[in-house]
């Protein structure tokens, strides 16, 4: 398990670097380690995956859980989110298309520099990852990412393998809808591993800029699937 505890610090730092100051990187790493010993004992030899990916996600996941157990995100915080991504839903059925921050600010009853602001505190006050969007329980309460979603070619259930190649079809579609921009940040982030700073250089933004685009890309996104999956 040492060969792999960077990985809990290398997370650990990610998630840290957006949440507020009291909360240290030392019980991060702590909660993450209990998600390293998950990975070592789940992860599956003969799926195509490297462990490090899975790992990744097991510890992160175990960060996320040990935060919301706490319960120490204010209440203001959660409402206002909730606020953004109920004004997404309702101006994208309106207009069609994504929503820009002008019209999104109009709709919430702000100025553009207060839904900055608001997007700001919600970055720095919550957890609001991509995880979060793909994870569903089965009927035994076990969590299930994305990485879970990939075939198992030695146990194929041809039910489970629909369910989940349309979550991936879900997630895709939402992804694409994005504005562009709110796209690139997503895609330098998950799928490239560049810190919020180094995002912010790639587009010529401050890491606070970089900040409010993640974190409206991603309500945007959960906005989208739990509105899909109502109306399923």
């Amino acid at each position: 398990m040492i060969a792999y505890a960077p990985l809990v610090k290398y997370v650990a730092g990610r998630l840290g670097s957006g949440l507020p100051p009291h909360v240290e990187e030392a019980d991060l790493i702590s909660f993450g380690l209990g998600g390293l010993i998950s990975a070592i004992e789940r992860f599956d030899l003969s799926r195509k995956i490297k462990f490090e990916t899975y790992a990744i996600t097991r510890i992160r996941g175990a960060i996320i859980d040990e935060l919301r157990a706490l319960d120490w995100v204010p209440r203001s915080i959660r409402a206002r989110a909730r606020e953004i991504e109920r004004a997404n839903v309702k101006l994208e059925a309106r207009l069609q298309r994504a929503p820009t921050d002008d019209e999104l600010a109009d709709e919430l009853g702000v100025s553009v520099g207060e839904l900055h602001d608001t997007l700001l505190q919600v970055s720095r006050s919550t957890i609001v990852a991509l995880d979060e969007l793909w994870t569903m329980s089965d009927a035994g309460g076990e969590k299930v990412s994305l990485l879970d979603t990939l075939p198992d070619g030695d146990s194929p259930d041809p039910q489970v393998l629909v369910a989940h190649a349309e979550l991936r079809e879900t997630i895709a579609a939402a992804i694409a809808s994005l504005p562009e921009r709110e796209r690139l940040v997503i895609g330098l982030y998950y799928y490239e591993s560049l810190t919020l700073r180094e995002v912010g250089e790639v587009l010529g933004v401050t890491e606070s800029r970089v900040s409010q685009l993640h974190t409206k890309a991603v309500l945007r996104l959960r906005s989208k699937l739990n509105t899909d999956v109502l109306t399923d």
